[in-house]
């Protein structure tokens, strides 16, 4: 196989049939030589040959070892630094992109990798120990709270710090002129409406599931309750196609895709949950700053539909 061949995170999960966050893991133990290229990590063909090698034969998988520029590759300023590790983030929104962006530049020792998982996956591989920063937006419609309820349930016995990202509008995507009249969740129950789901665990899929609870609606007469998109943008594209007449999302994708028109029903809270190891400590410390910092926020502020009034707040706590 030729060593000019390459693998993305998403490729080698393929190929190993298991989950992009186990890449992530491997990447981070050193067993999968990885490299970065613009915002991705790549793995070449040829490491990959060799860990498979190594795994078959029971061996084993020592860290290979690679120059810290090779396996992280930084700019000028900072290729004298010593690299420790790596920080899982996991979540989907763009603000997590940009604060990798900033992380890189002010979390000493450490370099952000980004896994694009919804929020119950996220918060599932929190407890399995297998990322570092998840982010997080799921309604518990009996209290109408976002996030801490999950997360006291799943987090159990751990010590955790939950930090605000941002807020933002969710509500329902609905065709331009909404010809089916739709104005909130009671609506959905019209019949011959087709929907756009998103996948499951997903912020999206759990804040429609408790709306649809909450309001008596049975989930499995929804026409297309069943087809799923992996983002906002996919949902909305299918409404505006016409191939749904609605779907859930938020605001900020309504202005990017043309066609839709977008209903706002709640105020989602987007959230960062950071487990409180003893080797967390500081670089959690260091987190919070820069999601407390100006130069955070004024690269947040001109992105259409953040609400930064919380950003960078403390909003629970473990003693």
């Amino acid at each position: 196989m030729s060593i000019d061949i390459s693998y993305t995170t998403e490729e080698i999960a393929k190929l190993l049939k298991v989950s992009k966050l186990t890449v992530y893991d491997l990447i981070k133990k050193g067993e999968l030589p990885a490299y970065r290229v613009g915002k991705q990590m790549r793995v070449d063909a040829s490491d990959l040959e060799a860990y498979k090698a190594r795994a078959k034969g029971g061996q084993p998988l020592p860290a290979k070892e690679a120059p810290a520029a090779a396996m992280h590759p930084a700019a000028p300023s900072q290729l004298n630094r010593t690299v420790k590790d790596t920080l899982v983030i996991t979540g989907q929104d763009v603000s997590l992109d940009i604060l990798a962006g900033h992380m890189e530049r002010k979390v000493g020792g450490y370099r952000p990798l980004r896994a694009y998982v919804g929020s119950m996956d996220s918060l599932i591989a929190l407890y399995r120990g297998e990322t570092d920063i998840v982010s997080t937006h799921l309604l518990d419609g009996d209290t109408g709270e976002y996030n801490l309820p999950y997360i006291r349930r799943l987090l159990t016995g751990f010590e955790y710090v939950v930090v605000n990202l941002v807020s933002r509008m969710a509500g329902l995507y609905v065709r331009q002129g909404n010809p089916h009249g739709i104005g909130g969740w009671a609506d959905l129950a019209k019949p011959g409406l087709r929907m756009i789901n998103r996948e499951k665990g997903s912020g999206a899929r759990v804040l429609l599931d408790e709306q649809l609870r909450l309001h008596g609606i049975t989930a499995r007469l929804l026409q297309g309750y069943a087809q799923e998109e992996s983002n906002h943008m996919g949902v909305a594209g299918k409404v505006a196609t016409g191939e749904a007449d609605f779907g859930v999302g938020t605001e900020k994708a309504a202005y990017l895709v043309g066609g839709v028109e977008f209903i706002p029903l709640v105020q989602e809270r987007v959230d960062l949950v950071m487990v409180k190891k003893p080797e967390n400590l500081a670089w959690i410390e260091q987190v919070k700053g820069v999601l407390q910092s100006e130069a955070f926020h004024s690269e947040l502020r001109p992105i259409q539909g953040y609400d930064l009034s919380r950003t960078g707040r403390v909003l629970f706590e473990t003693p």
